[in-house]
């Protein structure tokens, strides 16, 4: 990982001769790291920065270790600053998360601790003591340098353009129990306190070595903490808008009680945001505040799953998850909170060849339907995960039918990048790669801008899977998965499974389709997370929802890239008869449908990863296009 480092005192001297030589400095290591810096966060560098660096340099602190924009392990998310040096009184390392605002004036929103409204801004922010506390416990959780010293590490808050008056009631709020804020008017205080964690004449240089050669410790993978997170206590870290959302879902349940009234909550990202970490986070918090919620998906895969790993032992857990089409007789407003994970999957009706006659003829719109089964309906999606026809959950469809029945919505946006090693810059590579971005410049090469994730081309099956099984052998986990364009055969009458994914001479049979195991292949629901799963090759409907360390994926001849005569750029071409997904190729889905549908089929597959990728192509031109694109790869020879 690149590290933006400097002494104080270096850092004060940068600042001092030319302060825009730090701002290209910044912005020239994150461009490495596929992180797009735009005008704005270089003005809050020039502001806040000088502040710290005077403020340092007057604490004595000159020998003190700054880290600006240290990313967090598995994430997109950066602290503005971490202090690194050594403890006044114990003598061992000492390190202070420092979270910079540059904000004059701020309020608490609707006399919620923790929400803040930032005057002029238009937008909602976590209370900046919760921030900071979040990035300091996601560190003791995943940095091992921390393991057996969690105390080591502390966090601040410092708005330095800001009075006691301008952030008055922040000042009063019980969120800054979590870590200490001081604002301008308050800076001797700040002084005091860095000097009460950091000792003067004292180098860091040793603890900021400790800290940037740390080890990640393995991530807390969804499945394997919801027990826990449901029936016990909080094992999630939520950072930023994550933290934002869920006290904004906590906030808005409130006040349908005390205020009689009804609410929906909108929250967007793309794959690995954290979506479903803060759904389970909210049942968590929920269930132990004795509210009436449920979690519901469209995903068979997905809710059995919830239903084996959380409700172990619990049939009373099991019931707390539910399908999408399981409240076509809800009570009106029954629940509390209805938490719908993965929304992108709602369809238009919610009946299907079991639902009996008389729901069948009064069918309504299964948005319409969720959004009447509880006080606060809390919709979590991405509408580019649309990956059959008849799912209709995107925001603009949502908003409508909320507000044609006069009801509040309130968005959250989520921006940061939990999956794929926390890189946005491979998610844009896959998103322009299949053209899903509204850019111009079409696919672009993968030439190592991240180095937290990799991404490579193999050049037949039998490397992928072999590949694949060195990375379990290493102890992580691995799975492969492939477009829809082989047959889907049911086990032998002994059992045995039909290698249906056929190419060439090698041969793998699909995931089971069932929800009992067979031959000793797991049941599909558990496809993704027990470790039987990966002799068998997992489609999307099977993928969806669920992540794995190492990620292969088979592009078939459903999508395959042609090049253009001369010098004409090339373009994907959908070939729709080589599908073999018997609901994409019905009459009544488009063309414009299909492609559509299937290039989000791809980018759901091309995501499940949290280490890296390796992709492979059916199609030779296909290969040769995305050999030419992944750094160091050649074309075959």
């Amino acid at each position: 990982m690149s590290v933006i480092r400097y002494s104080a005192a270096s850092l004060s001297s940068s600042l001092t001769s030319d302060s825009s030589a730090v701002e290209t400095h910044l912005a020239d290591q994150l461009s490495r790291q596929g992180v797009y810096v735009g005008a704005g966060e270089r003005r809050s560098w020039r502001n806040s920065l000088p502040a710290l660096a005077r403020d340092l340099s007057d604490a004595g602190l000159d020998q003190v270790e700054v880290l600006l924009e240290h990313r967090l392990p598995l994430t997109s998310k950066r602290t503005d600053a971490i202090l690194a040096g050594v403890h006044p009184r114990t003598g061992d390392h000492s390190y202070v998360v420092v979270e910079l605002k540059q904000w004059s004036e701020a309020h608490l929103w609707e006399d919620d601790d923790a929400l803040v409204e930032i005057d002029g801004a238009g937008y909602l922010s976590s209370h900046p003591s919760t921030q900071v506390a979040g990035y300091v416990q996601y560190l003791r959780d995943f940095a091992k340098a921390f393991e057996h010293t969690p105390d080591q590490l502390q966090g601040v808050v410092y708005l330095h353009n800001a009075t006691d008056f301008g952030v008055g009631d922040l000042l009063a709020s019980k969120e800054l129990a979590q870590a200490p804020m001081f604002t301008g008017e308050r800076r001797s205080q700040f002084i005091a306190h860095l000097q009460s964690l950091l000792a003067k004449d004292a180098s860091g240089a040793e603890a900021a070595d400790r800290l940037v050669r740390s080890k990640t410790a393995p991530s807390k993978q969804l499945m394997s903490v919801v027990a826990k997170e449901i029936r016990e206590q909080e094992q999630f870290v939520l950072l930023d808008e994550q933290k934002t959302a869920r006290d904004l879902v906590l906030h808005q349940v409130k006040k349908a009680v005390t205020a009689d009234s009804k609410s929906v909550v909108l929250v967007t990202g793309g794959p690995g945001s954290g979506k479903s970490v803060i759904a389970l986070s909210l049942m968590g918090e929920l269930a132990r505040e004795g509210r009436t919620a449920i979690h519901a998906t469209g995903s068979r895969s997905f809710t059995q799953t919830l239903r084996k790993v959380a409700g172990k032992g619990s049939t009373r857990t099991q019931g707390l998850f539910k399908y999408f089409n399981n409240f076509m007789e809800a009570e009106r407003n029954g629940l509390e909170v209805l938490i719908l994970d993965e929304a992108h999957r709602i369809r238009e009706k919610s009946v299907d060849r079991y639902t009996r006659k008389e729901l069948r003829e009064r069918a309504r719109a299964q948005v319409d339907e969720l959004l009447d089964a509880a006080r606060v309906p809390v919709f979590l999606l991405d509408q580019n995960q649309v990956v059959r026809p008849g799912e209709t959950g995107t925001p603009d469809d949502i908003r409508l039918a909320a507000e044609a029945k006069g009801l509040e919505v309130r968005q959250i946006d989520l921006t940061d990048q939990f999956r794929s090693g926390g890189s946005l810059a491979y998610i844009e590579w896959v998103e322009r790669l299949l053209g899903l971005r509204d850019v111009e410049d079409g696919p672009q090469p993968w030439d190592g801008v991240d180095e937290n994730f990799e991404v490579d081309v193999v050049d037949s099956p039998e490397e992928l899977e072999s590949r694949l099984q060195a990375y379990r052998n290493a102890g992580k986990g691995a799975r492969m998965t492939a477009g829809f364009c082989w047959p889907w055969s049911d086990p032998r009458d002994d059992g045995s499974l039909v290698p249906d994914v056929t190419i060439g001479a090698w041969q793998r049979p699909w995931n089971l389709r069932g929800e009992r195991a067979v031959g000793g292949a797991p049941p599909s629901p558990l496809w993704a997370t027990d470790p039987a799963g990966f002799g068998q090759v997992g489609c999307v409907y099977t993928a969806q929802g669920f992540e794995y360390d190492w990620n292969g994926v088979i592009l078939g001849p459903d999508l395959v890239w042609r090049q253009a005569a001369g010098a004409g750029r090339g373009a994907w071409v959908v070939q729709r008869a080589e599908s073999r997904d018997g609901e994409l190729t019905k009459k009544s889905v488009t063309d414009a449908q299909f492609e559509r549908l299937t290039r989000n089929t791809y980018k759901v597959l091309l995501t499940r990863g949290m280490v890296g990728t390796l992709i492979y192509s059916t199609d030779e031109e296909t290969r040769e296009f995305l050999r030419s694109l992944v750094f160091g790869r050649r074309p075959a020879t």
